[in-house]
Order: C-alpha cells, then structure tokens, then sequence
C-alpha cells in the first residue's frame, strides 16, 4: 500500500492539515512501471499527477524526432496547460523514466476545492506561478547561452539528472545532438 504524506506535496508548508487533509481525498495512488506512456499527444487529460517517486520525461514529437522539453520528478505535479485550463487534447507525451509512484489527482475535485478553499486556491497559484517562471527561465536560456553553457548550467545545478537519465534525452533538453554534447563533454573533461 502507497501513503501519502505531507511531504509529497510542493510547498507544503503553506497548508495547514486541514487543506492537506482536503487534497488527500482528491488522490488516488498508482505504481507505474519504466517506459510508460503516462499521456500521448492528442490526448484529453481528465487527471493530473503529483510523482512521489521516479522521473518522468515530457517531449513532443515531430516528423523525425523527438524533442524532450523538461524532467518531472518527485514533488513535480504533471499535468498540460491544454487539458488543465481548456479540456483540449494535449501535444505532450510522458514517458516513465524509472518506475514511479503517483498520485493521480482528479481534477473536477481539485478543481471544486479552489472554490471551497482559499488557502488551496492560493497554494495552487502558487504553484502555477513558480512554473511559470520556471518556464520562462527555460526558455530565455535556450535564446540567450550556447549549448556549453546550458550544459554547464545543468551539471552545476541538476547533477543527479545525469545518473537518472539517458544522455540522449539530456541532450534534447539542452536542444543539442547526442554526438554535440558528446564533443561538449569531451571538451570539458
């Protein structure tokens, strides 16, 4: 049996337990094994996903290739902005990394306690928002540092990615070839 506690949820020090206790009842567990597709493209989404353990790649694909755009993994929530504000089918994929353990969240009652909970509607804000910054950071820093100092970057502040996924995907992320980050790695040593 999977429990739940306080400390899977992402800041959980601004909830009281009354809140935690109220967000417990929107989960249900699920252990999940390495390689599954959590969400393909095209996919309506009815739940998100809190990972309590494991890591979880999020790419898009195109004619030729697969493009990895960012690693969930524990306290992460997983959900697309398509299917949580719109209902509309998604263009991510999820693919399991390691075998996990989630808690998939129904959204409807998620959704129901923003309205019965401030402290909830504001912890999700929250949320949203240090995402959202997250992702603008992402992105300025694909525009703005070479694939040197992106990998360099990575390697200083996210090292345990490297023992937990395959340089290839790493690769993607930094939007390099695998044989780029090769000659990058080489440079380095």
């Amino acid at each position: 049996m999977i429990s739940f506690h306080r400390t899977d949820l992402p800041l959980e020090e601004e909830l009281s337990d009354a809140s935690v206790a109220l967000i417990e009842q929107t989960l249900t567990p699920i252990v999940l094994p390495k390689g599954y597709r959590l969400l393909e493209d095209k996919e309506g989404i009815k739940h998100a996903y809190l990972i309590k353990k494991g890591i979880v790649r999020i790419f898009i694909t195109t004619e030729d290739k697969e493009m990895t755009f960012e690693f969930a993994r524990e306290k992460d929530i997983l959900s697309t902005s398509l299917g949580y504000f719109y209902q509309a089918p998604s263009y991510e994929r999820f693919e399991l990394l390691e075998d996990t353990i989630l808690y998939q969240i129904d959204l409807v009652a998620m959704k129901q306690l923003f309205y019965e909970s401030i402290e909830i509607c504001n912890w999700a804000r929250q949320f949203t928002e240090l995402n959202a910054i997250k992702t603008q950071k992402q992105l300025i820093d694909m525009l703005v540092l070479t694939p040197e100092d992106r990998y360099l970057q990575l390697m200083k502040y996210d090292k345990t990615l490297f023992q937990r996924v395959p340089l290839k995907q790493i690769a993607s992320y930094i939007g390099i070839s695998p044989i780029s980050l090769s000659r990058i790695r080489a440079r380095i040593k």
